[in-house]
């Protein structure tokens, strides 16, 4: 299983993954998942995976053959705006996935991967997409500035809670580090190490790389500070009446008057909209 996560903020992007890649109960393996694609000065773009682990290598190989081929009609260099290349990329995807399967058909294994792409070209904004399996894509919105793929369910409530357009960059890269955090704590199909990226609007380059072990002090730090502050959280939680000695009797909650929920906007959640245009 995989957790990668991509966060959109006023100031930049920030990418961030696990590295843990299990064939088997018992074959447990480290691959990097942040792919960096990067040309200084012009554009750089950020891939991360999640699935099938050919399928994402024959994608990432099919790139950079690509690139490195001066008559190819299309390359990550060729494009002028970051939702082009995320078609382009799609449309990748598929082929390597029909490969994939058309070698493999008698396996029953998946062979669909889902995709994160950020990042930003010359003249344009940063900017986030989810490609998903069948090539289509989705962006990031003002209500949704992140988006998951692999095992998210952990790793959500902190970004629900504190992510918008607003949040900092470093805010950001501490959120994205305390999900993955929960997710490792909850999920042992995701594992250390972490790669994280960061990259500022209008640098056109990585602004700041790194891996993070469990032993590495900026890690351990935040693991253990965010464990410590959440518990006292709880601990400052408003008391119940009978902690206060106001009563001794089993307290029963009083339906009282109906008040009519909130309305809210609705949020987006990626999966709710994956297999369509």
């Amino acid at each position: 299983m995989t957790y990668c996560v991509g966060i959109e903020v006023d100031e930049g992007l920030i990418f961030a993954a696990d590295t843990r890649t299990s064939a088997s109960f018992d074959d447990v393996r480290v691959y990097r998942k942040m792919h960096i694609f990067e040309f200084p000065g012009d554009r750089v773009f950020v891939i991360m995976s999640a699935g099938n682990l050919a399928t994402t290598q024959l994608t990432l190989s099919r790139l950079k053959r690509d690139l490195e081929d001066p008559d190819a009609p299309r390359s990550l260099r060729s494009f002028s705006h970051l939702y082009e290349v995320a078609e382009y990329i799609g449309e990748v995807l598929v082929s390597s996935q029909a490969r994939v399967s058309d070698e493999a058909q008698q396996s029953g294994v998946s062979v669909q991967s889902t995709l994160i792409l950020g990042g930003q070209i010359a003249g344009e904004r940063p900017g986030l997409y989810l490609v998903y399996p069948l090539g289509n894509c989705i962006a990031t919105s003002p209500e949704t500035p992140y988006l998951q793929i692999g095992e998210s369910k952990y790793g959500k409530p902190i970004l629900d809670r504190i992510i918008r357009a607003s949040t900092s960059l470093e805010d950001a890269a501490r959120c994205a580090l305390v999900s993955l955090d929960s997710t490792i704590r909850s999920n042992l199909s995701v594992g250390m190490p972490i790669d994280m990226a960061l990259i500022k609007a209008g640098d056109l380059r990585i602004t700041q790389k790194m891996r993070l072990e469990a032993d590495t002090p900026l890690y351990a730090e935040i693991h253990d500070t965010w464990s410590r502050k959440l518990e006292a959280a709880v601990h400052s939680l408003p008391s119940f009446p009978w902690e206060q000695g106001r009563s001794t009797e089993p307290v029963v909650a009083s339906a009282g008057p109906r008040v009519p929920p909130r309305r809210t906007a609705p949020r987006l959640d990626p999966g709710d909209v994956q297999g369509q245009q």
